[in-house]
């Protein structure tokens, strides 16, 4: 399996790393999260170079609340420690793809001074 489960103590050292994160909030209960995960499995397997994660917010009920979780599935992606989407619902494969392909050429640099800028 390409995907990493997620708990509430490596959350954080996950996305906070270099490179390109996407982590999938799910629960086994959850018709829409069991949809989707063949999708972001198939998604991790043709994009070894990005860490694809998931985190099962029953056993991590912590964490998705302190994320503010509220609907799953819920899909977050994380750039070089910077939050660059979060959004609930599955995407079909097409979109998923083209969120990561917009996560790539994406210039960093650019990001985190706009992100200065509004702090400002």
């Amino acid at each position: 399996m390409a995907t990493t489960d997620l708990t509430s103590p490596d959350f954080e050292p996950t996305v906070n790393g270099e490179g390109i994160v996407l982590v999938d909030f799910w629960a086994s209960w959850c018709g829409p999260c069991r949809s989707f995960a063949p999708v972001f499995e198939a998604a991790s397997e043709d994009n070894p170079d990005i860490t694809f994660a998931k985190v099962d917010t029953e056993a991590q009920q912590d964490l998705a609340a302190a994320l503010q979780i509220m609907s799953i599935p819920t899909l977050m992606m994380f750039r070089d420690g910077v939050l660059l989407f979060s959004q609930p619902g599955a995407l079909p494969r097409q979109a998923l793809d083209d969120l990561i392909r917009q996560a790539r050429e994406l210039d960093m640099d650019e990001v985190r001074a706009e992100l200065a800028a509004q702090g400002s």
